[in-house]
């Protein structure tokens, strides 16, 4: 009996390696499947909050606390003793800003988190496309932001706030806010896949935050402020996206600040979100 033996022709392609497989599936993964597992994602991310209702504390008070806080104790020194109602009005369209940084740096500590936890090892193990894991994320806190943003109104109503314009410019400096709140996550994902623990997430954040959250005109005018910190204010983002909310809430002229922290809110997520991708797809 003879047996015969088939050869592989020389020029024939080499089988793909298991962990190319892998790498390649994402490329075939198309917008509806790769909407579909965002979805299960933050549906999983808002499960995880309903389990663990303490993690809205900060969403819930936060908003609650500074605006009594900055109110009483500095709006009578930043306008005046017995104007703290005037204050209101200059006040809450900058914390509405605030809100959304603040809220943006705990999407860093989550996603280091996760990471020290192993369930990121087990979504990347997953035929789902990286960036879904993260976008999930964004879209659950933008979610937490705009509940922050509510109550920080419906306080800022009951101290005296007015709203001078329409409701609709309203809702265009919640959403501006919004905008430039997820940008801002990249920036905090980016440092939660790059910094060791959560602790040096927030130590590193909050230098990030205090020097921009207080140098900018969310709590008072540049007008006050020494020539080389108004420099400083005039080209912060954070001053930018103030002016806009404050103007369209106020109904003063708008000028540059809403295209200019549109064009902040993309120039930053064009930069950081490939970096944080790509830092997602990298990490042991």
């Amino acid at each position: 009996m003879s047996t015969a033996t088939t050869t592989k022709p020389a020029d024939a392609p080499a089988a793909p390696a298991a962990g190319a497989a892998v790498s390649s599936g994402e490329g075939r993964i198309g917008l509806r499947a790769n909407l579909r597992h965002i979805g299960a994602l933050v549906r999983r991310n808002a499960l995880q909050i309903k389990q663990d209702p303490e993690s809205m504390f900060d969403v819930l008070f936060m908003p609650i606390i500074f605006t009594l806080l900055f109110v009483f104790v500095f709006g009578g020194a930043v306008a005046g003793k017995g104007n703290q109602g005037e204050y209101v009005n200059y006040l809450i369209p900058g914390l509405m800003a605030m809100m959304g940084m603040n809220i943006s740096m705990a999407v860093g500590t989550g996603v280091n988190d996760d990471f020290k936890k192993g369930v990121m090892d087990r979504f990347r193990s997953m035929p789902i496309a990286r960036s879904s894991v993260l976008l999930a994320k964004i879209v659950v806190e933008v979610g937490r932001m705009l509940v922050a943003i509510a109550i920080l109104l419906a306080v800022g109503f009951i101290l005296g706030l007015s709203i001078k314009s329409s409701v609709l410019d309203l809702f265009l400096a919640i959403g501006l806010s919004a905008v430039f709140g997820a940008s801002l996550m990249w920036i905090f994902i980016l440092l939660g896949l790059t910094m060791k623990t959560a602790q040096a997430v927030q130590g590193m954040a909050m230098l990030v935050l205090m020097p921009l959250q207080f140098g900018s005109s969310i709590f008072a005018k540049p007008a006050t402020m020494p020539g080389w910190l108004q420099s400083f204010t005039d080209y912060n983002p954070l001053s930018n996206l103030a002016d806009a909310a404050r103007a369209l809430i106020n109904g003063t002229p708008v000028g540059d600040s809403v295209w200019l922290t549109l064009g902040w809110s993309v120039a930053i997520t064009a930069i950081t979100m490939p970096l944080a991708v790509r830092k997602f797809r990298q990490k042991t």
